[in-house]
């Protein structure tokens, strides 16, 4: 990778535009972002969606293949979807590498049998409903904490002060981490804000926001940020690889998600759905690669955290009550 400390990072496009009488304005500093990962470095990488050991495997191979460093793989159909043997081998393949695990938590609104999700407005979408459902989360997060599992994903604002106060009580370990969903990412400062004293680790934005809506958010908390760099199809399909560099300056510190437009979605996954899975799974780490280079070629790429580095630092929670 480019030292940044010795390469001045440019915008893509920035010598030819300005031959041409074409340059864009220089970026303003009061824009950038003035938090960074405890550690050092200003982002960190995820590949999403890798729903298994056997899918957890191709990721890695194609990594080491093209040199795609990984802080962070996260899963999405959820604990429940996996064996106690799949979930040891996932945290054993993992912890070799030093990259952090994320399971998904728990039954969801989307697939129980609620019928307002299916409607135009999709009613209350991914969350929780009704107590069960919670302790359904909250049980599949004792058991996947037990079995060596770092990181908790969860798309309920309920099911994660109530996973943060386990954390607190000594339930589940205390250094694990809350990843809140981008099916309920927050669209504004004071909404992030709110996540991070509920007890999110690292927050996933929805990918449609602007770079001024970074600034704004990172105005107000510098807990870790998720974005998808190219965003699911039922996320909005966006692909915004030419901005990462930008998107590390306004947003750090963040991690960039590595996923992938125009595939079918694979929730919750099966063998049914084997060779699917395992091609996304691959180009997944592909996209990354591509991304990556993006960063190199325009001198940006000088500020990833260290391998290994996971934990979030120092962040506002509400008070607990006795």
């Amino acid at each position: 990778m480019t030292d940044a400390s010795t390469t001045a990072a440019r915008r893509p496009g920035e010598q030819a535009l300005t031959a041409l009488g074409l340059s864009a304005p220089a970026p303003d500093p009061a824009d950038a972002s003035a938090h960074s990962f405890p550690g050092g470095g200003r982002w960190r990488t995820e590949i999403p969606s890798c729903e298994g050991p056997e899918a957890l495997a191709v990721v890695l191979k194609e990594a080491s293949r093209l040199d795609v460093p990984i802080h962070r793989i996260s899963q999405g159909s959820g604990v429940w979807m996996l064996t106690d043997a799949e979930i040891t081998e996932m945290v054993e393949s993992t912890g070799e590498r030093d990259i952090e695990l994320c399971l998904f938590t728990g039954p969801r609104g989307t697939w129980d049998i609620g019928g307002s999700t299916r409607t135009d407005s999709r009613g209350a979408g991914l969350r929780a409903r009704g107590h069960d459902a919670v302790a359904g989360c909250v049980e599949d997060a004792v058991r996947a904490t037990e079995l060596g599992v770092k990181c908790l994903l969860v798309a309920d604002e309920g099911v994660l002060w109530t996973l943060h106060r386990a954390r607190v009580a000594g339930i589940i370990p205390a250094d694990t981490t809350l990843k809140v969903s981008a099916l309920i990412g927050p669209v504004n400062p004071a909404a992030y804000a709110v996540y991070e004293r509920l007890g999110a680790d690292s927050v996933n934005v929805p990918s449609d926001l602007t770079l001024d809506h970074l600034t704004e958010i990172r105005r107000v908390s510098g807990a870790p940020m998720d974005m998808y760099i190219e965003a699911p199809d039922d996320l909005g399909g966006y692909v915004r690889m030419y901005e990462v560099a930008e998107l590390i300056r306004r947003g750090a510190p963040l991690y960039l998600k590595f996923g992938l437009s125009k595939a079918p979605g694979i929730y919750p996954y099966g063998h049914h759905m084997r060779e699917l899975t395992l091609a996304t799974a691959k180009e997944r780490v592909r996209r990354g690669r591509l991304a990556l280079d993006l960063l190199a070629r325009h001198g940006a790429d000088g500020d990833m955290a260290p391998l290994g580095s996971r934990l979030p630092g120092d962040l506002q929670r509400f008070e607990i009550s006795s």
